[in-house]
């Protein structure tokens, strides 16, 4: 019986693109991690497209202060599970792909498992230390990456680990940024973000795989694209032609321990302030102030056996504070705010 590619018919109808490529799309397997800003948008086209199973990947839960940019959500989901709203509602839009929902978070333990079934890889993440997982552990199996970045009003794309006629492999995310100090680096929570470069972004991505799958058109492979959604200007910045990074093993997932708004109630904690004394001015639930640029010229303060809570407005940099801390003193009590002053307020 021959596939029925009505839905399918206009970019069937594209020159280059035919029937065999359609059937490209249908036998891929694309791998999205991250079902937020990026996540959201790319996995939208990519279901509508035809690739023919989608994992996707998170842990999180939906969020009313993400939806101006994650628009697979509605208000009535707040608190449900972001990938499995996802899935659900993404099976509904196209019923002949498969959708495979991973609710966990990406670990150096399960990463090269679930990456391994996949022959590209969408990273929608909004964190340095999984950003550096998924693409070391891309480089170690041979999968190309689709790197996306926000940031107030602009955006990043590139296509990481692309295997080269040589056999050699484009340049990778260490290539670009050997190390990264995310403690320097707000989040979009934090330093905001427009949603419509979200869209643009993730769309990019989607588009990406399309053309890394279909072997069609030429992608962003040695380069990183830049675009700016004040002025609509976008460069594209080339990086070479192959890799100058040696990745021989992953580094090590470090476990963050948090606490909720609820279980902060009910306990005993010395609370520590992670954010700058401007965001302190204008709120904050008392405890130490030590802003995370001091963190860690402040560790020994930590190595007494003391309850400590670190906090920030969304939970991103206390992590981060909190993860500094352990890693000197793998023993101290030191936890997180679990979504931060941002869960405070709604208790309130």
């Amino acid at each position: 019986m021959e596939p029925d590619f009505t839905r399918y018919s206009c970019q069937i109808a594209l020159p280059g693109f035919g029937e065999a490529t359609q059937q490209l799309l249908q036998k891929a397997k694309v791998l999205v991690v991250g079902a937020g800003g990026l996540g959201c948008p790319a996995l939208q086209y990519l279901t509508a497209a035809g690739v023919g199973a989608i994992g996707v990947v998170d842990y999180d839960t939906v969020s009313i202060g993400n939806l101006h940019r994650q628009i697979l959500y509605n208000p009535s989901d707040a608190g449900l599970k972001k990938v499995i709203v996802a899935c659900e509602r993404l099976q509904k839009q196209n019923p002949g792909i498969k959708l495979i929902p991973y609710d966990l978070k990406i670990t150096s333990d399960n990463v090269i498992g679930i990456l391994m079934d996949y022959d590209i890889i969408v990273d929608g993440t909004d964190n340095f230390e999984t950003r550096y997982l998924l693409n070391d552990a891309a480089v170690l199996l041979g999968k190309p990456l689709v790197y996306g970045a926000i940031y107030q009003y602009e955006g990043q794309v590139a296509v990481w680990n692309v295997k080269n006629a040589d056999g050699t492999f484009s340049p990778n995310y260490r290539d670009l940024f050997p190390h990264v100090d995310a403690t320097q680096i707000p989040n979009c929570a934090d330093g905001g973000v427009i949603p419509t470069l979200a869209g643009i972004i993730g769309c990019m991505q989607a588009n990406e795989v399309i053309k890394y799958l279909t072997q069609n058109g030429e992608f962003l492979a040695g380069k990183v694209l830049i675009f700016d959604a004040q002025t609509l200007q976008s460069r594209v910045i080339k990086i070479g032609e192959v890799t100058k990074t040696k990745i021989e093993n992953l580094d090590q997932t470090i476990d963050i321990p948090s606490i909720t708004a609820k279980e902060l109630e009910s306990g005993s904690f010395e609370l520590i302030d992670v954010r700058t004394i401007q965001e302190r001015d204008l709120y904050d639930i008392g405890g130490k102030h030590i802003p995370i640029e001091e963190i860690e010229e402040n560790l020994d303060y930590f190595d007494d056996g003391k309850l400590r809570v670190l906090y920030c407005e969304t939970g991103k940099r206390s992590g981060e504070a909190v993860k500094l801390i352990r890693l000197k003193y793998p023993n101290a009590k030191v936890y997180s705010l679990e979504g931060g002053l941002n869960t405070i307020s709604r208790l309130q």
